[in-house]
């Protein structure tokens, strides 16, 4: 059985040189990279490079134009940090629902507050201005702009302790990098006051 395996694997490598050849000879090359948002044991994002010559990342030619499948502006999609931040700036859209700000005569359904959360989750990771879309949508006080220091970590001046935030609000901020937009979902406990649509702005 080893033998057959071995005879196997020497005809899948014979197999794909012949067609990275042939691939070679047709004229155009097809780069991807793949980004694997999920955190490996070291808790850090894995990146998988499938091109020996990946564009620099600063290269133009299509690098202003959203990603054909997600439709996302470049650099607005999440990816963890290689190291987990100790301080960061960021920028948030909370969109709350009937009773779940207070003091806030919201009228809107849960449902209908998460189906506005998520469109405005697109349209800024489309290239939209964040700063209209929080004028115009949030249920909190515009800018929305928020210093935070990480858990364990003193807080600079103007700056909030992760702990006083809640906890989604953290959850999500120290998980991005600068540019990253994501949303924290509704949770009665770790996000009670709705959805919050968040950039990270350093």
């Amino acid at each position: 059985m080893t033998r057959d395996l071995a005879r196997l694997s020497l005809r899948t490598v014979t197999c794909l040189a012949a067609l990275a050849i042939v691939a070679g000879c047709g004229g155009s090359k097809t780069t991807t990279t793949t980004t694997d948002t999920t955190a490996t044991a070291s808790g850090s994002a894995a990146v998988t490079d499938n091109s020996a010559s990946a564009p620099p990342s600063g290269a133009t030619g299509g690098a202003s134009q959203p990603d054909a499948v997600s439709g996302a502006a470049p650099g607005t999609m999440p990816v963890r940090p290689d190291v987990t931040p100790a301080h960061i700036e960021v920028q948030h859209i909370l969109i709350g629902f009937a009773g779940s700000v207070p003091g806030k005569g919201i009228t809107r359904s849960q449902e209908e507050a998460r189906a506005l959360a998520h469109e405005i989750l697109a349209k800024a990771r489309g290239g939209e201005n964040f700063d209209q879309l929080v004028s115009q949508h949030t249920d909190d006080s515009p800018p929305g702009i928020y210093r935070m220091s990480n858990t364990g970590v003193s807080a600079a001046e103007g700056e909030f302790p992760r702990e006083r935030m809640v906890p989604a609000f953290g959850n999500v901020g120290f998980n991005l990098s600068p540019g990253n937009i994501d949303i924290a979902e509704y949770d009665p406990s770790a996000s009670p006051y709705g959805y919050h649509v968040i950039k990270r702005l350093r």
